[in-house]
């Protein structure tokens, strides 16, 4: 196939020619590195449902045709890719490259009460069949033998990359740990900037996904070095319709250009409608709350019943997206 959308899109905001109509967007659907069974969510009798559910929405969100990337688990990807659900698509597929454990999230676990510890899972020489592009995550916690840890291993991750033939994004991640900086947000985006100064652009991320820390946060990373460091955000928990579409609004304007969410698709009343809400709401300029009304009358026109009414789907839920309306 020629070039996928994902690179057209690259190339256009890199040329500083963005519309909205270029904003990425990217379904997370590597939760099962993270959640283990809990992946799939529960069905209606209690139980969890079984892998191929959250598989089978992967497939639902990728011939949707819209997103840009699907992410998920090596296991996931090839299991796709057999089943040539990519072949003849303009999305791309994505593998996640490690799993730190502050991604671990096992019921009864305890990782995330720690920082985390660098590991990676996925073989590259077994990605590069299935995917050319995956995500490699890192979290800075202001701690010196913790953080050049992490950096020794992105090191030499990128090294092997290099080799395997495959493309990466940089996830860094907010600590879930309490980290002693008076700002996070400015001692996140320097350690940001310092990582990247010392890389050729031969072995850079094409591009960036983290928190969005607010419109102060956002607006100066994003438009820090925007033809090579290109900023996107992650979408945390599931939270209301109008929460995810605040938050790619929000985001978009203080400069994000991507956003790769999960839960927020995964566990919307239908996960193709949801994306097409988010798209709705950047190509068409609309408030969170005109999203959020259009998409409950999408769900009505597919005979789908919301599991909230609309008047809680258009409650902000998140304390820094109402302090930044």
């Amino acid at each position: 196939m020629s070039q996928k959308r994902l690179d057209r899109k690259l190339a256009a905001i890199r040329a500083g020619d963005y519309t909205p109509a270029d904003f990425i967007i990217a379904d997370a659907k590597d939760g099962d590195m993270a959640f283990g069974m809990q992946t799939p969510g529960k069905a209606d009798d209690g139980r969890w449902k079984p892998l191929s559910a959250y598989r089978e929405d992967m497939v639902k969100v990728t011939r949707s045709d819209l997103v840009d990337i699907m992410l998920m688990s090596l296991s996931s990807a090839e299991a796709l890719t057999n089943d040539g659900v990519f072949a003849r698509s303009q999305v791309t597929p994505a593998v996640r490259l490690n799993d730190a454990s502050d991604i671990w999230s096992a019921r009864g676990g305890r990782y995330q009460a720690e920082p985390a510890l660098p590991f990676s899972t996925a073989r590259l020489s077994r990605v590069r069949p299935v995917a050319d592009l995956g995500l490699y995550a890192i979290t800075f916690y202001n701690d010196l033998a913790r953080d050049a840890a992490t950096l020794e291993a992105y090191n030499r991750f990128v090294i092997e990359a290099e080799g395997a033939g495959v493309r990466h994004f940089l996830e860094v991640f907010n600590p879930q740990t309490d980290v002693k900086t008076k700002d996070f947000w400015a001692f996140n985006n320097d350690a940001i900037a310092r990582a990247l100064a010392g890389m050729s652009h031969q072995d850079r991320p094409i591009f960036l996904k983290a928190a969005y820390n607010g419109p102060r946060a956002t607006e100066e990373i994003a438009s820090y070095d925007p033809e090579n460091l290109i900023f996107g955000i992650l979408g945390g928990g599931a939270g209301t319709t109008r929460d995810c579409l605040e938050l790619i609004r929000q985001a978009e304007t203080y400069g994000a250009r991507v956003a790769l969410f999960g839960r927020k698709i995964y566990y919307a009343d239908d996960s193709v409608l949801m994306v097409q809400a988010m798209r709705r709401t950047l190509e068409e300029r609309l408030s969170s709350e005109e999203g959020t009304k259009a998409y409950h009358d999408d769900l009505a026109k597919a005979g789908i019943t919301p599991k909230r009414d609309l008047k809680d789907d258009l409650e902000v839920t998140e304390t820094l997206l109402k302090d930044n309306m």
